[in-house]
């Protein structure tokens, strides 16, 4: 494991991102005092449902969040593949962490999510903890066959679409 600090930018080598904040929680950390590896996957899909679920009324989200998912709503997200590749372990904060996203791909029924965990956007000092790549599935649910992303899912995810992670070691 190695420790990462982000580096600014070119113009020509931003990617649009979305910034979703995600808490920890005492009980993420395990006896080693850092976030533990399961916990990690339960940030990622925290970031995931905030970034693109519909929300409640009343609520906020981007403008990413476009799915209607659920049985009852008759589409159905299923995860084909998840990798993570850590960069240095995430100690408890009372600062949100910074999970960042885009897509690598979007295809006729799958997209595969990009993430970056950051700590905090005001630290002085920046810190990726980890990347992960999820490929994620739409699905009906009466059918469990795969499901096009619709024009809506499309136009909303586009803008965000990036490189795909290239892991350290494969």
């Amino acid at each position: 494991m190695r420790l990462v600090r982000t580096a600014p930018r070119t113009a020509s080598s931003r990617v649009t991102r979305l910034h979703i904040p995600i808490h920890l929680r005492w009980g993420d950390l395990d006896a080693f005092n850092h976030v533990n590896n399961t916990s990690m996957l339960k940030l990622l899909e925290e970031a995931r449902v905030r970034a693109f679920w519909k929300p409640a009324p009343g609520e906020q989200a981007p403008s990413t969040a476009v799915l209607d998912s659920g049985i009852e709503q008759g589409v159905l997200t299923l995860i084909a593949r998840q990798e993570i590749e850590y960069l240095a372990p995430v100690p408890y904060q009372r600062h949100p962490l910074e999970v960042q996203m885009w897509f690598g791909k979007l295809g006729g029924s799958s997209v595969e999510v990009c993430y970056e965990v950051h700590n905090d956007p005001a630290s002085v000092e920046r810190v990726i903890y980890a990347r992960s790549t999820a490929v994620i599935v739409l699905v009906d649910a009466k059918t469990g066959r795969p499901t096009r992303i619709s024009p809506e899912m499309r136009t909303a995810w586009e803008p965000y679409i990036g490189e795909s992670i290239v892991y350290a070691h494969r």
